[in-house]
């Protein structure tokens, strides 16, 4: 199977020369790799074609784009600048972070499992930060979710979503509709990836806020938005989410921002996410 990736790039020169040796180094090569220079201010364009000049299969482009982090639109938009570039066929695309280290054999394993079962629509390993001198798993949601770093989609998937929605909650969004198609998520717990760069790290409040925000968007409701943020919060033993996510959510119901999901995609979310609850923590 072809495999593509796209990796977005902002201000990663402290680790993204790790990041490529790691793709370098994988026992099935890529067909194409493409990294998106995303109006960077440090070193990372010049490590970047430094590769490129080297291997003919990495290719760097570049995107003007606002110098803000702000966590969704701003990948999304430099991924699916990425996408416009990619000038060839592909079986699997990948979406990946530029402060990642992959195990030798991700994509070998990853051509595995859709090879395998030709229902899986997206699949993916775990992130691990190292923290008090070991790595441990990153607490930013379930196992089982593929995360947003070290995305694989099925090309047939991937287009039956649409592709990535720009916004932040985009990493959710997309294997809920994807379930909705009838597809399968897959998460390889055995693959470890380490993540130099722990998710948030860097947030501003009003990145804080857009995570209630995404919620409201994505037809969560107001009781099951609370629940997620509470268990987010828990997790990553951080009160500040649930406030500053609630706040974020009210603004958006005042506001009354644009759904990114149609009513019938939002009342299947919900009933999925009820339908876990349920399982999971009522025993029903």
């Amino acid at each position: 199977m072809k495999v593509s990736i796209i990796i977005p790039v902002y201000n990663e020169q402290d680790f993204i020369k790790k990041s490529i040796e790691s793709i370098i180094n994988q026992t099935t090569k890529p067909q194409k790799v493409i990294y998106v220079n995303d109006s960077s201010t440090d070193k990372s364009r010049s490590i970047i074609e430094e590769f490129s000049e080297k291997y003919k299969w990495i290719d760097l482009v570049d995107h003007e784009s606002k110098q803000q982090h702000m966590p969704g639109c701003k990948v999304v938009d430099a991924f699916n600048f990425g996408i416009k570039n990619l000038n060839i066929n592909y079986d699997i695309i990948c979406k990946f972070d530029a402060d990642i280290i992959l195990p030798n054999n991700y994509l070998e394993k990853l051509i595995d499992i859709f090879s395998r079962n030709r229902n899986v629509g997206i699949a993916g390993g775990n992130l691990y930060i190292f923290k008090r001198g070991k790595w441990l798993y990153e607490k930013i949601a379930a196992k089982s979710h593929v995360r947003g770093p070290i995305k694989a989609y099925r090309q047939k998937c991937f287009k039956e979503i649409n592709g990535l929605k720009s916004t932040i909650g985009w990493d959710t969004v997309d294997v809920l509709l994807a379930q909705k198609k009838g597809w399968k998520i897959y998460t390889d717990k055995n693959l470890i990836v380490k993540h130099l760069k722990p998710t948030g790290d860097k947030y501003s409040i009003k990145s804080k806020l857009l995570q209630g925000q995404s919620l409201y968007l994505m037809r969560f409701g107001a009781l099951l938005s609370i629940l997620s943020l509470l268990k987010s919060s828990i997790n990553n033993c951080t009160p500040s989410k649930l406030f500053f996510g609630s706040i974020g959510y009210l603004i958006a119901l005042f506001q009354q921002r644009p759904f990114i999901v149609t009513k019938e995609e939002g009342y299947f979310i919900r009933k999925f996410r009820w339908n876990i609850i349920r399982k999971k923590y009522l025993k029903l």
